[in-house]
């Protein structure tokens, strides 16, 4: 079975559920914390599919506990998805991210691509 066939299903589980809710508390404010942190160029999304510090300098303490709801939310899906489909946790968000996250960046966002830099949309 081919890498793209055996993530598929877990792309489309995480798909599903980590935009929509992945924080577990309070899944609004930490949402409008993080979308607010990633227009100002704080909060990017990392190619293995957690969020992180394009500047963490800038970073209020609610925007780093929203980015840790958010991110612990995406972990626990990861594992749920990577059970699931037979993959590592790390697989399943890796394959979220290309499959879902990158595609729903907004122009001016960042995101860190596979070598590890912040690039903007």
């Amino acid at each position: 079975m081919s890498f793209f066939k055996l993530m598929a299903p877990v792309a489309a589980v995480v798909g599903s559920l980590t935009l929509a809710g992945a924080a577990l508390a309070d899944p609004a404010s930490a949402k409008a914390a993080v979308d607010s942190a990633k227009a100002a160029g704080v909060v990017g999304e990392q190619a293995d599919g957690f969020l992180g510090f394009v500047n963490a300098g800038a970073a209020s303490g609610d925007v780093k506990a929203a980015v840790a709801e958010i991110n612990a939310g995406r972990r626990q899906l990861y594992a749920q998805a990577a059970a699931k489909n037979g993959v590592t946790p790390a697989a399943a968000g890796a394959s979220a991210f290309r499959s879902v996250v990158q595609g729903l960046l907004k122009p001016g966002e960042f995101y860190q691509n596979t070598s590890g830099a912040w690039v903007q949309k």
